[in-house]
């Protein structure tokens, strides 16, 4: 009889007596101590499920909440119980009722028969803790924490900020060095012994007391001042979230478990069936087993992690669509805006298909409805070309269209005549390829047939909303890769921007251009714009475009030649 466990346990008490049995009749005494939280009936029949074994004990019953003196007392007393009725016990190991033996306790007998001074218990300073969740380390054991966190947390926090405020420091008592680690330990009896009998202990109960969460941090300290070989490190294997909460393990966990080779898990589901069955059934012969390391699969539960943080790349979920920076990439993919292309060049959509070999959609956020490529109603994902289902939530419009064609560039046309709720958000986009043509919405007023002072109205509204927009594309904070040309320097050579973006889009298919969109006619383009001058609206997102010249590159002051050959 070298091995005793003390179980704290608050609910799935048929769980914790199975487990309490194999312990027991392995020849382990067993000490349990249950939340006083837990109704009578509940305790009764526990007792009277265990009470066939002679080496079973049950504790004076404390209220274990999280964080409070509770569970410390709870511990001390089942400890001082074990060690009363149990004295040729060489280590006490702490569980908790959620724990299972992950191997035979003949195995861990021997671990410890081979290591009879060693205290396994994680313990380490606060300036080396980097895994507390909440905001508080040294704090901890400086300030009172009267109220529980979970049920008073106005109160608890208030209490804080009042402490900092009035510079109310505690004073740690002489000797103690406050460490911190795991509340679930392996002690030898001479440690287990020294501080549980320890003369001062009145004195760190008084103390501990008011420590947040004193389970952590207790036997974590005091097992420095009565130790003589501490192994800072817990036999039990436990993992938490990101959120300092436990994770909990299900039947899908049998084979990472057993991969761990640790001694006890926690915290185990208590449906988990199959992981009671196969791990509480008889031991099977097995030779040398490794050291437990439950470094094995830290890497799998990192990544589970950072999937349920972070998610995948441009994939909204609950846990991060409401908050703005917790997305992983606003977008799934690469994708492409062209602004004013469509309004000089003919046709530029089919163009642009056939030179990239891709679909290119429209003015996706057009007021009439989405155009999406090839006159599609419905898209990718049941996209409907519903404008009022596009407007009740653009972002989630556009994210979702990228993310149901992942794989497939999508490219498509905007302007000021759009619907511009969308614009900040692919601006911030690093997945976005912005080109603008500004002014080339004066194309297609320059072609209408109209009375000239709408036109000139129109033309004022729409170079409005086109500056804001630039402006926008212009911010510090702008993370979309942006190109921005006046219609006037576009015009100048065309063929070269078109070329680069064409790159940009398809950079394992560099080649030149074999031909060039048709342009729209231009002639008189001038003089049109001169007229808005005249008229008093000055057209200053087009550029130096001169009067009375035809601004088409076959035309242009270089005259170079617009078809490319």
């Amino acid at each position: 009889m070298s091995l005793g466990f003390i179980m704290l346990c608050h609910t799935a008490l048929h769980r914790a007596a199975q487990v309490a049995r194999v312990w027991a009749e392995a020849g382990c005494p067993v000490v349990l101590h249950v939340d006083a939280r837990v109704k009578a009936v509940a305790y009764d029949r526990l007792v009277a499920d265990l009470s066939d074994l002679a080496n079973v004990r049950f504790s004076r019953r404390h209220a274990c909440e999280w964080g409070t003196w509770g569970l410390v007392a709870a511990t001390l007393d089942a400890a001082g119980l074990m060690l009363r009725d149990f004295p040729g016990l060489g280590h006490v190991y702490l569980a908790s009722g959620s724990c299972l033996p992950l191997r035979p306790v003949a195995e861990l007998r021997d671990y410890l028969a081979a290591r009879p001074r060693t205290d396994f218990i994680e313990s380490v300073t606060t300036a080396d803790v980097g895994w507390t969740v909440g905001g508080l380390d040294r704090e901890r054991f400086t300030l009172r924490f009267p109220f529980s966190w979970r049920k008073h947390r106005w109160l608890f926090d208030t209490y804080v900020t009042l402490q900092r405020k009035l510079g109310i420091r505690r004073r740690i008592p002489a000797g103690l060095t406050p460490h911190l680690g795991s509340q679930w330990w392996c002690l030898t009896r001479a440690t287990l012994q020294a501080i549980v009998h320890d003369p001062d202990r009145p004195k760190y109960d008084r103390y501990f007391r008011r420590v947040w969460i004193p389970d952590e941090s207790y036997f974590q300290t005091l097992v420095r001042l009565h130790s003589t070989t501490v192994e800072s490190r817990s036999l039990t294997l436990s993992k938490f979230d990101f959120q300092g909460k436990p994770h909990i393990f299900y039947d899908d966990h049998l084979q990472l478990l057993r991969r761990s080779d640790c001694f006890v898990a926690r915290k185990i589901w208590p449906q988990a069936n199959r992981l009671y069955r196969e791990f509480l059934a008889p031991a099977e012969t097995q030779g040398p087993r490794a050291d437990p390391n439950p470094g094995k699969i830290d890497r799998l539960f990192s990544k589970a992690t950072e999937r349920r943080v972070r998610g995948r790349a441009g994939l909204y979920m609950q846990s991060r669509f409401p908050w703005r920076g917790w997305e992983n990439g606003l977008t799934a993919q690469l994708y492409s805006v062209f602004e004013g292309f469509g309004d000089l060049f003919q046709d530029f959509d089919s163009w642009l298909a056939r030179s990239i070999g891709g679909r290119v959609h429209g003015h996706l956020f057009a007021p009439d409805r989405v155009h999406f490529a090839g006159g599609e109603r419905v898209y990718n994902g049941c996209l409907s070309d519903s404008a009022a289902l596009r407007d009740y939530d653009p972002e989630r419009f556009l994210t979702s269209l990228i993310w149901n064609t992942r794989g497939e560039r999508q490219c498509f046309q905007f302007g000021p005549r759009d619907v511009q709720d969308i614009a900040p958000f692919f601006a911030r986009d690093p997945n976005a390829q912005v080109s603008v043509i500004t002014g080339a919405w004066a194309v297609p007023l320059f072609r209408s047939k109209g009375d000239f002072s709408d036109l000139r109205r129109e033309a004022a509204r729409l170079q409005q909303i086109e500056a804001r927009h630039v402006a926008q594309l212009r911010q510090h904070d702008t993370r979309a890769r942006v190109r921005i040309w006046t219609l006037a320097e576009f015009l100048e050579n065309p063929m070269e921007p078109l070329q680069t973006i064409v790159d940009e889009i398809s950079p394992n298919a560099l080649r030149r251009l074999a031909e060039a969109p048709r342009l729209a006619d231009l002639g008189g383009f001038g003089r049109f714009i001169q007229d808005l001058r005249n008229q008093g609206m000055q057209p200053t997102m087009v550029g130096d475009i001169p009067l009375g010249e035809d601004p088409s590159p076959a035309a242009g002051r270089k005259g170079r030649p617009y078809l490319v050959k």
